[in-house]
């Protein structure tokens, strides 16, 4: 261990440390007197349920836990986007599960909320999920609503998205425990089977005020639409349960009887952990996102028996591509090469840096992945595309172009773990949300941004230098260095992992040493939605 290795160390754990301090106040939802205030109602708190429900002896995915992060503060926060939402196991199926947290404004629906909830939705699809919705919550939030309710990827797309998996045969159960308002009333009954809770749970169009509003008529809530009402007059639910455990163990018994489907047949062998230690991980990456390091010693810590077989080894090096298992599961592997090389030509190649030899091989790796039905994971730390005159005449628009067709037109699962640096079209080859991933995961090291935030700064700051001189006002060097201090830490601020995950770039930020179960997590689900469609690229310039 060298001093570089022990700095490295100590900044990642750090970081890691920071990582978990965050989540758990986000874990606390809307605050302690929120939650005392569910508890006299004789309810569970939204993360007790999603606990209660699951199966103890199995792993839980959260996905968008940070969510609404440092958003909408003039509102008073939406922390998780006031809605718990993760990949987990009940009775030994694996499932989506979304809960409401009605410690958070009641359960109303932001428009990340919205956001989030179209997110577990479109994971359920992709991967033919049961699906589990624990809801409890006042409907649109609507000091917001003209951001929630009428686009396309809005509120009603929710119930869009349940008629949609419903013809797809995917088990949608829903469980009213609390409030379910106005339009969020067809959620539970567009699900395939709903339940009810006695006391706490309520379902209608229009609440006991706007009743009366309307049309004048007098009636309580729990007449309106209690558990009663819409089990035994109504029958809109199907169940009623005496309390929200009752209601649980209905749902786990419920998913206990569920038959098995056809698979997708990735294949799998029993697991091996990595023969290099894992936690080397936080020694090798470097404490700043400028420096190289050696990709590789990180895959190999990632990697069953820390085992890779190498595609193209001395070709388009600033790429790794190749094959090998994570939890058992075979996985082609595409990953950006952080070392400064010398190529075959004599040529030095920056690390993050994708040259046109890079690009055809990752081409090339991932149209053979396809064709051999392996799930592909991309580890992300690029800066981008060469750029200049060289390049240019090489063709590395073509040569990229290439690599992105290939992406887009992948059948097979993708997931993308970003590590470090993610510019520009790098951002778009290394498969960015833009390209589908089933899962896209960050480590706290992560930098998400059009390109660098040093770059950035300097533009920036001499458009704004030439706009005041414009106005005829003095720009000294002084007044110069103000402008790039403060353009630089408002660019720095918005390409960290946690302004990412805030706005669902990416479905959460991992300590590394998660990354693993991120993934075979990913392929067992991705393994439930057998391949229909045929892998073509379409039109590539040769």
């Amino acid at each position: 261990m060298d001093i570089e290795f022990n700095k490295n160390e100590d900044i990642n754990k750090q970081l890691v440390y920071e990582l978990k301090t965050r989540l758990k106040k986000i874990y606390t939802g809307g605050g302690e007197k929120a939650a005392a205030k569910q508890k006299e109602k004789g309810k569970m708190l939204a993360r007790e349920r999603v606990a209660y429900l699951l199966d103890k002896d199995k792993p839980w995915l959260e996905v968008g836990a940070f969510a609404g992060d440092e958003m909408y503060a003039e509102h008073g926060g939406c922390p998780s986007g006031g809605v718990i939402c993760g990949i987990g196991y009940v009775s030994g199926r694996q499932c989506v599960v979304v809960a409401n947290d009605a410690t958070v404004k009641a359960g109303a629906w932001f428009p990340i909320t919205a956001k989030k909830n179209l997110r577990a939705q479109e994971i359920a699809m992709e991967n033919r999920l049961p699906i589990i919705y624990l809801v409890d919550s006042a409907g649109v939030y609507l000091p917001l609503q003209d951001e929630i309710f009428p686009d396309k990827e809005h509120f009603g797309r929710i119930f869009r998205n349940n008629a949609i998996m419903s013809s797809m045969g995917i088990i949608q159960i829903a469980a009213i425990m609390g409030s379910c308002v106005a339009g969020g009333a067809y959620l539970p009954v567009m699900s395939d089977e709903a339940m009810i809770v006695e006391g706490t749970g309520s379902v209608f169009l229009a609440g006991s005020y706007l009743v009366k509003s309307a049309i004048g008529e007098d009636v309580d809530n729990e007449t309106l639409g209690g558990a009663t009402t819409q089990c035994e007059i109504s029958g809109v639910t199907d169940y009623k349960h005496p309390n929200d455990q009752a209601c649980l163990d209905s749902i786990r018994n419920i998913m206990s009887m569920v038959g098995d489907f056809p698979k997708a047949g990735f294949d799998r062998i029993k697991a091996s952990p990595p023969k290099l230690d894992e936690k080397d991980i936080y020694g090798i990456l470097p404490d700043n996102r400028e420096k190289a390091y050696d990709m590789m010693e990180v895959l190999l810590r990632l990697l069953d028996n820390s085992e890779f077989e190498e595609y193209k080894a001395g070709y388009g090096q600033s790429i790794i591509c190749g094959l090998g298992r994570i939890d058992g599961w075979a996985v082609g592997i595409v990953a950006n090469e952080r070392k400064v090389i010398k190529s075959k030509k004599g040529e030095m190649q920056f690390g993050g840096v994708i040259y046109s030899d890079s690009a055809d091989k990752a081409t090339r790796f991932i149209m053979n992945c396809n064709q051999k039905k392996i799930p592909l994971v991309f580890l992300q730390d690029v800066t981008g595309f060469m750029v200049g005159s060289r390049a240019e005449h090489g063709g590395i628009i073509k040569d990229g172009a290439k690599m992105v067709n290939a992406v887009a037109n992948s059948v097979v699962p993708k997931f993308t773990i970003v590590v470090g640096n993610s510019y520009g079209a790098g951002n778009y080859a290394m498969c960015g949300k833009a390209y589908d991933p089933r899962l896209i995961y960050a480590w706290p090291s992560a930098k998400i941004a059009v390109m660098g935030g040093g770059s950035a700064a300097k533009t920036l700051v001499q458009i704004q230098a030439a706009g005041l001189k414009a106005k005829g006002e003095e720009v000294d060097a002084a007044k110069e260095a103000e402008l790039l201090k403060q353009t630089t830490d408002r660019y720095n601020a918005q390409t960290t992992p946690y302004y990412a995950s805030a706005r669902l770039w990416v479905d959460g930020i991992i300590d590394p040493l998660e990354t693993r179960k991120v993934i075979s997590m990913g392929i067992e689900a991705a393994n439930h939605a057998p391949i229909e469609k045929a892998f073509n690229v379409g039109i590539i310039q040769t």
